[in-house]
């Protein structure tokens, strides 16, 4: 038994040796994924509040206790039942699992997984295991490609679940990039209401005070409100209480105000409404 173990300790070694070799060939993931046609995967590690089932159920566990579930096909719905602890879902922590549909070098679509295993088929390739830093500067150059909103959505929803990835400075820069479809762009910007902290918080008080089409800034002002409260509940009044802003701005800003279980954002509509 001694003899065996000490063959094996040496093999084991030489696999994974090989397998490093083999992943850093000097080609990046774009380059490694263009080089292909048809089903092409690979998978990286998932955020520790990711999970899933392995086919078309994703949760995001939020700090404040809530759970962001998307299932294939729809929008995402949060659960928030009192009853959640007495069941347990299918769902496993990673790895993230995409697999593209690559035409002649170029990604076309792709589906996003979260654990389990792949199924075995022949005709796909897999790049094996890449870092969530290097799978999510690939998902947020695919995403920053004109003419595919859905593909844009698609991919950097995948890249908010990166273990390791800070995507927000990109997120602001698809946002701003007005050659990008309208769709493209606001899905940065929920995402960057969702993700980012003080820095990317400022950003989307530039987009606010951009001249930018309306809509791109109505859901700048929905991200801001998505923020914590002692972020977004200031933003929000200081932007209605701003002098020559549009009124639509305004009219966004007291909606999601106006979801805020918090008295500062009561005190400023009693204040509205007795100058009114």
């Amino acid at each position: 038994m001694k003899r065996f173990q000490r063959v094996l300790i040496p093999l084991s070694a030489l696999v994974v040796a090989l397998s490093a070799a083999t992943a850093a060939d000097g080609q990046s993931l774009a380059d490694r994924a263009a080089r292909n046609d048809g089903t092409v995967r690979f998978s990286f590690p998932a955020k520790p509040n990711v999970c899933g089932d392995g086919a078309a159920t994703i949760y995001i566990n939020e700090k404040d206790g809530r759970q962001r579930v998307q299932v294939r096909g729809n929008s995402w719905n949060y659960t928030t039942s009192k009853y959640t602890d007495e069941w347990m879902p299918m769902c496993e922590e990673g790895p993230v699992r995409i697999a593209l549909s690559v035409d002649d070098g170029v990604v076309t679509s792709l589906r996003t997984y979260v654990g389990r295993e792949w199924r075995a088929t022949p005709a796909a390739i897999d790049l094996g295991r890449v870092t969530g830093r290097e799978a999510a500067d690939f998902l947020l150059a695919i995403a920053a490609r004109p003419g595919r909103s859905q593909l844009s959505r698609d991919a950097i929803f995948a890249a908010t679940l990166a273990e390791g990835a800070e995507i927000w400075p990109r997120l602001i820069q698809i946002a701003r990039n007005g050659e990008l479809p309208r769709e493209a762009r606001k899905n940065a910007i929920f995402w960057l209401g969702q993700e980012a902290a003080v820095a990317a918080t400022a950003g989307l008080r530039e987009l606010i005070d951009s001249r930018d089409e309306i809509e791109i800034r109505e859901q700048a002002v929905f991200a801001l409100s998505q923020r914590p409260n002692d972020e977004s509940v200031p933003a929000l009044i200081a932007l209605i209480r701003r002098p020559n802003v549009d009124p639509r701005l305004k009219k966004t800003a007291l909606f999601w105000l106006g979801q805020k279980d918090d008295p500062r954002a009561l005190a400023l509509f009693e204040e509205l409404l007795i100058k009114g």
